[in-house]
């Protein structure tokens, strides 16, 4: 389901790498392909994204302009996605020219949690009990024992929007009144220790490897921190993690960089959440405490090259910078201290080139490595301190 037929010949570099979508995810991955010697194309219609700005290439066009599609295939050799919102038919329309990875049938079951989560039931991965609603057939014939739960919309939810709690059938009626009747889904709400997820790449030949799991922390439905040592998931639940990870990848024949989220429940059960088919803000910390980051995994899927599996070689807390950073002190936006959190020992600022800084806006991510897990822990504090970013992870 990938969208590629076969194995094609590796793209050296000195070819030209092409994304579609021109913010964060697709400035680093166009950083790594630069790094490793290839030029990059981006298309995005924003003529001042943070990828557009820092790319060889960047066609300005909407997402679904043919034009634009058929221009960014001119350009470059192979095409990828930054976000899994993109049009599946323009990734079908480039397939027919360029090799594209993730394929559009992979990309779209990703879109649509009703599609994702019969996945997850074919490739034998737990996830919450759930039921669909499409309609009020549908609505009425709920299972008491969903309720309380998640209602959320089928597509176009991220960062937890389209999300809301019911309590009761008639808190469940009003939430999808509230939706404007757009299909949902409504999940169990489960007792929650801790979320966790793992970043796999799979190539072209099927060979797949995997990040360390990572274990994270979210605040009002966006990630906050996440944390990756050997202290930070029990082995067993790891261990779950990677092969879940691995048969939903298999599953869908997938080619590229592949994040699974999943609940770590108080019984210890793990359940999967949600795939995002592309590199995920969990695996910013690659980065910094791998010798191979998820974004040159992402390269090297797209490009057909080998894939070597990743190797961490120091502890690492990352710390994602919300644009609310800039307004600690008021409505006015202040820059954070950077010079100060620069000065502890092992950390590294990913600032993502967006000039306006706005609440709620990702801006940026702060990886903390170090010798220790009690090195990393120390200056993560005082970093967070500065920046007036809440910790410990378990807060």
């Amino acid at each position: 389901m990938s969208g590629n037929t076969g194995t094609l010949a590796p793209l050296l570099p000195g070819a030209t790498l092409g994304v579609l979508g021109g913010g964060q995810l697709g400035r680093m991955f166009v950083h790594a392909a630069q790094s490793m010697g290839y030029f990059t194309a981006v298309l995005d219609p924003d003529a001042d994204s943070p990828a557009g700005r820092v790319s060889h290439h960047h066609v300005h066009a909407d997402y679904d302009a043919a034009d634009g599609l058929t221009r960014l295939a001119a350009l470059a050799d192979a095409v990828t996605t930054e976000f899994e919102n993109v049009p599946a038919p323009s990734l079908e329309h480039l397939a027919v020219l360029r090799p594209v990875s993730p394929g559009a049938p992979a990309v779209a079951i990703a879109q649509d949690r009703i599609r994702e989560k019969a996945h997850f039931v074919r490739c034998g991965v737990e996830c919450a009990p759930y039921a669909v609603i499409e309609n009020a057939h549908h609505l009425a014939a709920v299972a008491d024992d969903l309720l309380p739960g998640i209602l959320k919309t089928a597509r176009l939810g991220y960062d937890g929007k389209g999300q809301q709690r019911v309590a009761t059938r008639a808190e469940l009626a009003q939430a999808w009144d509230a939706s404007g009747g757009v299909p949902c889904v409504l999940e169990q709400l489960m007792p929650l220790d801790f979320e966790c997820s793992v970043i796999v790449a799979r190539g072209q030949d099927g060979a797949m490897v995997h990040l360390t799991p990572q274990r994270n922390l979210h605040r009002n439905g966006i990630l906050a921190v996440t944390e990756v040592h050997a202290d930070s998931l029990p082995e067993a639940v790891a261990t779950r993690a990677i092969q879940a990870a691995r048969a939903i990848a298999d599953g869908l024949a997938y080619v590229g960089v592949l994040c699974v989220e999943f609940f770590v429940l108080a019984d210890g059960r793990l359940v999967v959440n949600e795939m995002a088919p592309r590199p995920h803000n969990s695996g910013h910390w690659s980065m910094d405490a791998c010798d191979v980051s998820q974004f040159e995994l992402q390269v090297r899927t797209l490009a057909g090259l080998p894939l070597t599996a990743p190797r961490q070689h120091s502890p690492c807390i990352m710390l994602n910078l919300l644009g609310d950073l800039w307004f600690a002190a008021g409505n006015e936006a202040v820059a954070p201290r950077w010079a100060e959190v620069l000065a502890l020992p092992g950390t590294h600022l990913h600032l993502y080139g967006k000039t306006d800084a706005r609440r709620g806006r990702k801006m940026g991510h702060l990886n903390v490595t170090g010798p220790t897990l009690e090195a990393v822990r120390q200056t993560a504090d005082a970093a967070a301190a500065l920046l007036g970013v809440a910790l410990p992870l378990n807060a």
